[in-house]
């Protein structure tokens, strides 16, 4: 049995552009494993007209390599659509057109294999190599991989909160949205549980029918307001390398303070959406009072399905108040995100990988989670060691760029080592007198 360099496990944005900026390195024999059948990112919110929070020149190789020919430019012109895109002017790219770029690129990859889901991962002591036992789909046939390294690109899967675990019905959360919005549109209300840029799309989606349809709508939201995506240029300096040596040297409490105060830098809502809500709600009010209602400040506490009436209970406090009241609905959609969790498949090797004090991977600055600091790498899934930076796409070049030094022991595509005009540490030594 051959042994890779390195095995990639998921094939979401960031370990897709690791197979394409590694597809022309000879020294490289890398393999990536997928459980889908195909390359599709986050299907249940293609909503139609609805774009990227970041431009096009974060794709899947560009910030690591301009001349690469898995560029989103190249793939507008392969399409045909290069004076279109150019005319257009809007640089933010439909996110469904994003989704097909990345099929796209999928397409002319040699190493990508679909359709294989790990199953385990062990480790051969002997021969010093990972392991990687997978099940093809199509099949069910077990298959054996062997490797030097891994790469984890496995993906956060979506977050249900506590209050709704175990909960009956047909309630969906925001990654199944197209599929179930037949269904919901269906019911005499609805109500949307969220904060992000997810929630607020499904709220304008669904409020653009509400006439049409008959619903009532409710979106419940835990912050006191809804947040626009911060993105302004010195904001935007923290997605930086000095930012992430910074940050990653914090001690591990001050980190993970600041992840939780630092969500709205990539979880807020982009201006021009909320914006678009406000004059839908306004035109739609010229005619009488909207049947909707916007609920800030409101945590969810708990929730009952009655299957009877096909109704949920949810138990709702207001926390500035601090009021418990309580609202009934029949349609339910969870916009409450993801969260990453440490896939199953490592338990066998659990104990070569470092964890830190809270059971979260302690990520090193150079991406690796294992305990000799250069055989595992995390995609995404750091923002408590590597802030904003980890799910942030025009980031995963860089990552992948480091990434592939450490697999080839020099540094094959150039990684930025400063580009910020502020500083984020204390000066070293006394300051300069002014």
């Amino acid at each position: 049995m051959s042994t890779y360099d390195f095995i990639g496990i998921g094939l979401g944005p960031y370990n897709l552009g690791l197979a394409c900026l590694t597809e022309p390195i000879e020294e490289l024999d890398g393999l990536f494993l997928e459980s889908k059948p195909d390359f599709d990112w986050h299907p249940g919110m293609l909503l139609d007209g609805v774009t990227l929070q970041t431009p096009f020149i974060a794709d899947l190789v560009t910030m690591a390599d301009p001349t690469s020919p898995y560029s989103f430019l190249n793939y507008v012109k392969e399409s045909g659509r290069m004076y279109s895109f150019y005319i257009r002017e809007i640089f933010y790219p439909l996110r469904a057109e994003y989704n097909d770029y990345c099929r796209w690129a999928a397409g002319k990859l040699r190493s990508v294999r679909f359709g294989h889901t790990v199953t385990r991962v062990e480790y051969d002591e002997a021969d010093g190599v990972y392991t990687v036992h997978a099940r093809q789909e199509t099949t069910g046939e077990a298959t054996t991989h062997r490797a030097r390294r891994l790469v984890l690109g496995t993906g956060t899967p979506p977050y249900v909160p506590g209050a709704c675990r175990d909960l009956g019905g047909d309630w969906i959360h925001n990654a199944d949205y197209l599929s179930g919005k037949a269904a919901l549109q269906a019911k005499k209300s609805i109500t949307i549980v969220g904060s992000g840029q997810s929630a607020a799309e499904i709220y304008q989606d669904l409020l653009a029918d509400i006439d049409s349809c008959g619903y009532r709508l409710n979106w419940v939201t835990r912050s006191p307001r809804f947040f626009p995506l911060e993105y302004t240029k010195l904001t935007l300096e923290m997605t930086s390398p000095e930012y992430v040596d910074y940050f990653h040297a914090l001690p591990e409490d001050t980190r993970y303070r600041l992840e939780s105060e630092q969500k709205i830098l990539f979880k807020g809502i982009d201006a021009d959406l909320i914006n678009g809500i406000y004059e839908l709600l306004y035109q739609k009010s010229i005619a009488g009072p909207v049947p909707t209602r916007l609920l800030t400040n409101t945590e969810l506490t708990g929730a009952a399905h009655d299957a009877a009436t096909g109704t949920y209970t949810l138990g709702l406090r207001h926390t500035e108040q601090e009021r418990d009241f309580s609202l009934t609905t029949e349609g339910l959609v969870l916009a409450t995100g993801y969260r990453y969790e440490p896939p199953a498949f490592l338990e066998p090797v659990r104990d070569r990988l470092r964890w830190d004090s809270r059971g979260r991977f302690d990520v090193a600055r150079n991406y690796s989670i294992d305990t000799t600091g250069r055989e595992v790498f995390l995609q995404n899934g750091g923002t408590h060691t590597h802030s904003i930076t980890s799910p942030d796409l025009g980031m995963g070049p860089y990552r992948n760029s480091w990434i592939i030094r450490e697999l080839l022991g020099r540094e094959y595509y150039p990684v930025e080592k400063t580009i910020a005009f502020q500083e984020f540490g204390a000066p070293q030594g006394e300051a300069d007198r002014g």
